[in-house]
């Protein structure tokens, strides 16, 4: 009978939930879109319109490759199976005729790189040395004599079956790789395998996860940057663009919401000027800034500075009046007002602004960092976006919105600490951060407890008996 009641707790009109259940609906808020994710990406018969190929192989008078990732759809997968499967029957018929082709031996080195995607996938080959002959040969060796399982992909008992045919021949002509010494008839390929998969620009988390971890541990090849690097510049350009437009806009803000005179000579200007898009002056700060970093920190200055004078002047003239109606009694003069009433006053309120507006500089990096010289972690997107490696691009983008979501919610935090007179705005914040660092606490708890324990065993050997 009191579940009626329970329920009707959590939807109290105007009234806060208590921390933990704020705290609980914010973990669910996160997890109810990956659980969406791994749904439709992991149950075979939700959607998954495509295959996605993990072992693949070259066709004879077809121009399209396909290699391992790729997605193809499920009514062309059965098509290309066979294709390899007539080629490797025309091969073995060649042979048992006594006519085999002859000059195969370049085809056949590539060949034997089918098996790479399968000896990168099961930790035996790092995923940059994928043309290693040496060690592709001995990974063929392996898996024909048992040496080596693939557990993911699980190779197929008739692929099984066509590297123990060419191992043979292989091993009939060289212990280790040569290429002088590989057959001149063809091997057979490997016959194509794939799984259920939806279409290439949802990749699965797990997929994600990898290659995230992959490309923010590996080292640059020479003359790019690493992801750190790329994240590092990301941020000098959203800190430098947001940090000009601070500079200019809350002086500028803060005069328009105390004077009339500011007001009527800036707000129209701004006004009409922040309906302008941003990037439509990229091409002009490039031509007067240069094509470096300067354009894009600009661009984030120009598309946010504006918008930080009309929301600042708004705050300003929100501050209660009787507040400068009292200072005016008391004979503060214009300067002693806004230096000691109006600043003070909306502190709170203008620190809350600057952490919204933030957020919106950020949307502009994007934008921002296609400008000129592409650069940043939008190079990177863009770049891996235009091959189609969704799976390379997604952990660049949850990047981004951990990095603001985390510095927004330590930015409230930090509000509860410099403004407790304003109220709850930090309360959440507060919360999440007790639970991230509550392992730190706990092991801060315990070095006290032994230090405690030290001292008062130290004093009691020193106490006299």
């Amino acid at each position: 009978m009191a579940r009626p009641g329970i329920l009707r707790d959590w939807f109290l009109i105007r009234s806060d939930l208590p921390q933990s259940r704020a705290l609980a609906l914010t973990l669910i808020s996160f997890l109810l879109p990956l659980a969406l994710w791994c749904f439709v990406s992991y149950v075979p018969w939700i959607w998954h319109p495509d295959v996605k190929i993990e072992i693949s192989a070259e066709r004879e008078g077809v121009t399209t490759v396909f290699t391992a990732g790729d997605h193809v759809s499920k009514g062309f997968f059965p098509e290309f199976e066979k294709a390899v499967r007539d080629e490797n029957a025309a091969v073995i018929a060649a042979r048992t005729a006594g006519t085999p082709e002859t000059g195969a031996r370049r085809k056949n080195q590539k060949l034997l790189r089918q098996i790479s995607p399968v000896a990168v996938a099961n930790g035996w080959l790092d995923y940059r040395d994928t043309q290693n002959d040496a060690a592709l040969y001995h990974i063929w060796r392996d898996l024909a004599t048992g040496a080596k399982v693939s557990k993911e992909p699980k190779i197929t008992a008739e692929n099984l079956e066509i590297i123990r045919s060419n191992w043979t021949m292989l091993s009939a002509l060289s212990a280790d790789f040569e290429f002088k010494k590989l057959p001149e008839e063809p091997l057979l390929k490997l016959v194509p395998q794939g799984k259920p998969a939806n279409p290439v620009y949802l990749p699965e988390p797990d997929d994600v996860l990898r290659t995230g971890i992959r490309d923010f541990t590996a080292s640059a090849p020479e003359g790019e940057l690493t992801m750190k690097q790329r994240y590092q510049a990301s941020l000098r350009v959203i800190l430098l663009g947001f940090f000009w437009a601070c500079v200019i806009g809350i002086p500028l803000g803060i005069l328009c919401g105390v004077f009339d005179f500011f007001s009527k000579l800036i707000e129209p200007f701004v006004d009409f000027f922040r309906y302008m898009p941003a990037p439509t002056f990229s091409t002009l700060l490039v031509a007067v800034l240069m094509a470096g970093e300067a354009p894009k920190i600009a661009l984030v200055f120009i598309g946010t500075v504006f918008q930080m004078v009309l929301v600042i002047s708004k705050t300003t003239r929100l501050l209660d009046p009787s507040l400068l109606e009292a200072a005016q009694t008391l004979g503060a003069k214009p300067r002693q007002l806004l230096k000691n009433v109006v600043i003070p006053g909306i502190l709170p309120n203008l620190y809350n602004d600057l952490r919204i507006l933030l957020g919106w500089a950020w949307t502009w990096l994007v934008i921002a960092e296609l400008i000129g010289m592409k650069s940043g972690l939008t190079e990177f997107i863009e770049t891996q976006g235009r091959f189609r490696n969704f799976d390379r691009v997604f952990p660049v983008i949850i990047l981004i919105g951990v990095t603001g979501f985390v510095t927004d919610q330590f930015l409230s935090w930090l509000h509860g600490l410099l403004f407790p007179w304003a109220g709850k705005s930090g309360r959440l914040s507060r919360g999440i951060f007790s639970v991230i660092t509550w392992p730190f606490r706990m092991i801060a708890e315990g070095a006290r407890e032994r230090i405690a324990a030290t001292e008062a065993t130290s004093s009691d050997r020193s106490r006299p008996h």
